[in-house]
């Protein structure tokens, strides 16, 4: 992976998590912890009325100042508040990029996931070419993603839709859930995939034995219990599963070390065994009945 995409994705996952990890000295702006505008309700546009995430300043690379710190992290958590108040499925974060794409070809595939779906295609442009379409979003919960499914993959009318999700459910970055809600919240987005020919890769989650930004959750069990469920749910309903936790897993259920940037996140060197699990699941799918 390039330097400006770790960078990004760095900024990304702070952003999430409310954690400044911003690198330079510039006072960070402050604007963002202002409250929303005023308009509320049905619009034609809701996403203009939505405050933009914060940014540090540009300027050279030097560590920030205290008072700067907890400005971009005041900010990072007034807009992480804030987007999950007015868009909690982050319906705005794709609706433009969804507007301006050309007519889905027979062979589509949309990859619906959290940061690790979203930082794939900074990891490997390559592979999200000839119609597969990168629609992931950092920190992202099930529920979340069952919010924005219509519009960030049914309207998009894909052939297949490769559904890698749960980890942040597991992380409780959306709050408190149970094994079977996030099962249900799968079970809705399959069902709807269904409901619209649309055919099913589901994925085993990748390994973690400790979310940095809530090492408090002890998630091995809950992540072998749910990759349990997931194989034995795709093989009832007859859906193509891709199992990337076997390829990952150090021997010990957690992120091989020198595959992953944190323990949770796939390096490039993890993406390359992901890319190649995931071209053959695109396959088999394809190659199977709506």
């Amino acid at each position: 992976m390039k330097v400006s995409a770790f960078v990004s994705f760095a900024l990304t996952v702070a952003f999430t998590c409310s954690t400044c990890v911003a690198q330079t000295a510039a006072p960070a702006t402050s604007s963002t912890t202002e409250p929303p505008p005023a308009s509320v309700g049905v619009m034609d546009n809701p996403c203009a009325a939505l405050l933009p995430p914060p940014e540090a300043p540009a300027g050279p690379k030097r560590p920030l100042l205290p008072q700067s710190r907890a400005a971009l992290a005041a900010a990072s958590k007034a807009w992480e508040e804030q987007r999950l108040a007015y868009d909690f499925g982050s319906m705005c974060r794709y609706r433009e990029a969804n507007a301006k794409l050309p007519p889905a070809t027979a062979h589509r595939v949309v990859f619906m996931g959290d940061s690790i779906t979203q930082a794939w295609i900074d990891a490997d442009p390559g592979f999200f070419t000839d119609d597969v379409i990168d629609r992931g979003i950092s920190g992202q919960t099930t529920p979340q993603m069952l919010v924005r499914f219509r519009q960030d993959v049914i309207d998009l009318h894909p052939a297949v839709v490769h559904i890698l999700a749960g980890t942040n459910d597991i992380a409780g970055n959306t709050g408190p859930t149970t094994l079977q809600n996030i099962e249900n919240n799968i079970q809705s987005m399959v069902e709807l995939a269904q409901a619209h020919h649309i055919r099913v890769i589901l994925a085993t989650l990748t390994p973690v034995a400790r979310y940095p930004w809530r090492p408090s959750v002890q998630p091995v069990e809950t992540i072998h219990a749910f990759n349990d469920w997931i194989k034995a749910y795709a093989k009832q309903n007859g859906l193509t599963c891709v199992d990337y936790f076997t390829s990952l897993d150090d021997g010990h259920r957690g992120f091989i070390a020198k595959l992953a940037i944190d323990g949770v996140h796939p390096n490039a060197q993890g993406y390359a065994v992901m890319d190649k699990l995931a071209r053959e699941a695109m396959k088999e799918a394809l190659s199977s009945s709506p």
